[in-house]
């Protein structure tokens, strides 16, 4: 499946969902019933990282340093799949060397691509704080994936973090974790979404104005 191929959430509901914190999402999918959407232990690789875009789903083997070719490292095609906006989910079953660094940051970064979300490995910090590119991982480390990983399929539905992501979810991440919002539902789950932070909003404005917080949890039962 190329990224052309991908069926994304319309602009509109990619850029609201942009404008929610996941916390918010999270309760949000826990009304609509999908409590297991949010993914737990993946974090951004640097402080104030985000993004919000549907997902290119990546599938990865991995073995000893020569398992495979340099030919099958295939970073190249995961970038080429992508459209600007989309975000690379990569479900390499959270293997500790990296299948992403630097020069793939800033090529991904130049194409428009708005982030990456990897179950396993990366490297070359300091250049995607540099570039300007979001990546969220469960490892940083200095192994190169290459002959130590194989790219099996791209544009199939993977398993990050114990999450299953389609091509075409919407992923959103923020400092405090990731959420992927089914495609066909993030319309749905967005509009919740905004109605809790307006909730929230309120509840704000009541503290600030002298509400006592258990007065305002009493009031407002989702903060």
């Amino acid at each position: 499946m190329t990224g052309n191929a991908i069926e994304r959430p319309p602009g509109a509901v990619v850029a609201r969902a942009a404008g929610l914190a996941t916390s918010t999402l999270a309760n949000a999918l826990d009304d609509a019933g999908l409590h297991h959407n949010v993914m737990a232990t993946i974090k951004a690789v640097a402080p104030g990282m985000r993004f919000a875009g549907p997902a290119v789903t990546v599938r990865e083997v991995t073995g000893d340093y020569g398992s495979f070719t340099s030919a099958d490292f295939r970073v190249g095609a995961m970038i080429d799949a992508a459209a600007a906006g989309d975000v690379i989910v990569v479900d390499m079953g959270g293997a500790a060397c990296s299948t992403w660094g630097g020069m793939a940051s800033l090529a991904a970064k130049v194409k428009g691509v708005a982030g990456l979300l990897v179950d396993g490995g990366v490297r070359d910090l300091e250049e995607m704080i540099a570039f300007e590119f979001p990546v969220f991982a469960r490892h940083l480390v200095p192994t190169t994936g290459r002959t130590r990983l194989k790219v099996t399929a791209i544009g199939e539905a993977v398993t990050v973090d114990g999450v299953r992501v389609a091509p075409g979810d919407l992923i959103v991440a923020d400092g405090t974790g990731v959420v992927c919002l089914p495609r066909e539902r993030a319309r749905d789950i967005a509009a919740r979404a905004e109605a809790l932070q307006r909730d929230d909003e309120r509840a704000m404005a009541e503290i600030r104005g002298g509400l006592g917080f258990s007065e305002a949890m009493k009031k407002f039962t989702r903060i």
